[in-house]
């Protein structure tokens, strides 16, 4: 595995992906967490049976330059993945999240880790909802991390008690007066790196019912680096038609 590609398999494994472990430990949340969640279009999602998308990783100064699709049905949990091989060789595979026990190896270990990834950076609206483990709190008015002036703060806190890939980590989420992500930084809870990101919510689309950030500017640890999506598309229920986002 060479520099560049070990490093991008650590800042994807480490922006946040947390397969939580064992039962959730009950808590009373602030409201704003349920009410982000709706902004997204959380009421409607039993709207959607099938959504598409390729996650773009860019990290310009180690030459990082990566795509991978997905075509995921919350209903059934079959997940579809399409990128290619290291030698530049298309990869096609199917599974069902619910059977990931008995898939093979490498889809327990890196298809299926790289899809958790890609689909909290998709939807965290949603995971800050449903992980009802994560601590959070709010706070009024703070400090944009890149851009001027400031925002109500939403932290999103896993505990390392809870396990995960990355326990201890914190997603800082800046809301505008809409209710939506400007902007956003990770807190990494471990010693590895990237410790510290902070990216735009912009290129704002809604797929079906979904509302979505397609674009995401900022830096890794001092350094360049942009998630964006592209290609995403839905079939609504009922429908065999694929829509694109708009």
């Amino acid at each position: 595995m060479t520099k560049s590609t070990r490093s991008a398999t650590i800042l994807m494994l480490s922006l946040g992906v947390l397969l939580l472990a064992g039962t959730s430990r009950a808590q009373t949340r602030p409201p704003i967490v349920d009410e982000l969640a709706k902004t997204y279009g959380l009421d409607s999602f039993g709207q959607l049976d099938a959504i598409r998308y390729t996650f773009n990783l860019e990290l310009p100064d180690l030459k990082v330059n990566l795509s991978r699709t997905w075509t995921w049905e919350p209903k059934t949990g079959q997940v579809t993945y399409e990128s290619k091989d290291k030698d530049g060789k298309p990869v096609r595979v199917s599974y069902v999240r619910s059977q990931i026990s008995s898939a093979p190896a490498n889809v327990k270990d890196e298809v299926e880790p790289a899809f958790v990834n890609d689909n909290y950076w998709f939807i965290f609206p949603f995971h800050a909802y449903w992980d009802t483990s994560a601590i959070v709190t709010v706070k009024d008015m703070q400090k944009l991390p890149l851009g001027k002036g400031s925002a109500k703060l939403v932290s999103v806190k896993y505990p390392p008690e809870v396990g995960g890939y990355t326990p201890g980590d914190t997603w800082d989420l800046y809301l505008g007066s809409d209710g939506r992500v400007k902007e956003f930084t990770y807190h990494r809870g471990g010693p590895k790196k990237p410790s510290l990101l902070s990216t735009t919510w912009a290129g704002y689309k809604k797929a079906g019912p979904l509302l979505v950030s397609t674009d995401h500017r900022g830096i890794a640890d001092g350094k360049a680096a942009r998630i964006f999506f592209s290609n995403v598309a839905f079939k609504l229920a009922g429908s065999d038609k694929w829509t694109d986002a708009q």
